[in-house]
């Protein structure tokens, strides 16, 4: 990896050049991780991605033991009600395939994100280099910790409805195995990104585009639409479910708050200066 010169000095060819050498170790990174992932089928599928399905996943051996505590039965929940089937000839290579691709651009994220880090900061000024030391790691910590939050809370809740749901007991449920894979990647990637939130808040307030006093008019507005985001995510009747997910995402948005309270004081401090 050849050493960046400063960005006043690069030309317009060379920014290309090095963004292509960023995309192109970016993509072998995650390429890399894909195939380790692929090669590993059984921890894969078996341990991890259908694990949700089965009543022996942690996340509801400790609802069985919240629900003896708190004396309500309803939240020991039993996800064994369907079935995961494949319906084509090339389902089950494909989905190994994809799945295998999501894992690899999960555990390459860190990776990903330094890559960009590198391509950007010698467009940065000293001081911005100083306040956005230690992004790589906050960025990927905060994408992970949203996979991990999706993957141990949202769609356990996920499965266990929709997966046990039932318009009719002469209906029995049958879940194509693209269909399932589709629905935990996507609502994993999904959490993950918007766990990213705090970080996107300092972007925007220090661009003057969002300010503290912005944040705290919508807070109300926030906070119905994260319950109702809560409610679709776990259609599950009970309240507890609906709390699980909601609170760490308005903690998640409070956070950004009091960061964009820093910034937007930090930058007032500079413009007296």
């Amino acid at each position: 990896m050849t050493k960046q010169k400063n960005a006043d000095e690069m030309t317009f060819w060379e920014h290309l050049d090095d963004l292509r050498n960023t995309l192109i170790w970016s993509v072998v990174a995650i390429a890399v991780c894909g195939i380790v992932a692929f090669l590993f089928k059984e921890i894969l599928f078996d341990h991890i991605l259908l694990a949700p399905k089965e009543k022996s996943f942690i996340t509801y051996r400790l609802l069985c033991r919240l629900a003896d505590l708190v004396s309500m039965p309803s939240l020991c929940i039993d996800p064994s009600s369907f079935q995961i089937i494949n319906i084509n000839l090339a389902g089950q290579f494909m989905s190994h395939m994809t799945i295998s691709l999501v894992a690899g651009l999960i555990v390459a994220m860190p990776f990903v994100v330094w890559q960009f880090w590198r391509f950007v900061k010698p467009g940065l000024s000293p001081v911005e280099v100083k306040y956005t030391r230690g992004g790589v790691v906050i960025i990927s910590l905060l994408f992970l910790t949203g996979v991990l939050f999706s993957y141990f809370i949202v769609v356990p809740l996920m499965v266990n409805f929709l997966g046990g749901y039932q318009v009719s007991d002469m209906v029995r449920n049958q879940i194509a195995l693209s269909s399932y894979t589709g629905s935990v990647t996507m609502l994993t990637l999904l959490m993950g990104l918007l766990f990213e939130l705090p970080v996107i808040v300092i972007f925007l307030t220090k661009a003057g585009i969002v300010t503290p006093a912005y944040l705290r008019k919508y807070r109300k507005h926030t906070l119905v639409a994260i319950l109702i985001i809560a409610g679709v995510i776990t259609p599950s009747p009970d309240i507890f479910s609906q709390l699980i997910v909601s609170i760490p995402l308005y903690l998640l948005f409070e956070f950004s708050v009091a960061i964009s309270c820093r910034i937007h004081a930090r930058k007032q401090q500079m413009e007296v200066e």
